[in-house]
């Protein structure tokens, strides 16, 4: 799967097969599904794909603080543009094997 793909999938009512977690994550939150969202990435703390995507996720539901200690924790800075543009800038990197 690529950025395209994924994008066009989020008109649909379940995240394709054979998605990472993390990107089960964001497409839950592109959906504005943010419980469903953080429960994945709960599950693998630690993983720096996991805790960027988790700190996406504090950005959204408007803690930055916690939000600013996932950024850290992934070793990413903190974004500040639309949570939409995060969410598939995130996807695409992690499809790129940008963070591993």
């Amino acid at each position: 799967m690529d950025i395209v793909a994924f994008k066009a999938s989020v008109s649909g009512n379940r995240p394709p097969a054979g998605l990472s977690r993390p990107h089960q994550a964001l497409w839950h939150a592109a959906k504005g599904e943010w419980d469903a969202a953080h429960g994945l990435v709960q599950m693998d703390e630690g993983e720096p794909d996991h805790d960027w995507v988790h700190a996406c996720l504090h950005r959204i539901e408007g803690d930055l603080g916690n939000a600013g200690y996932w950024y850290r924790r992934a070793g990413k800075r903190p974004a500040s543009g639309p949570f939409d543009a995060e969410i598939m800038a995130i996807a695409e990197a992690l499809f790129a094997g940008a963070v591993r």
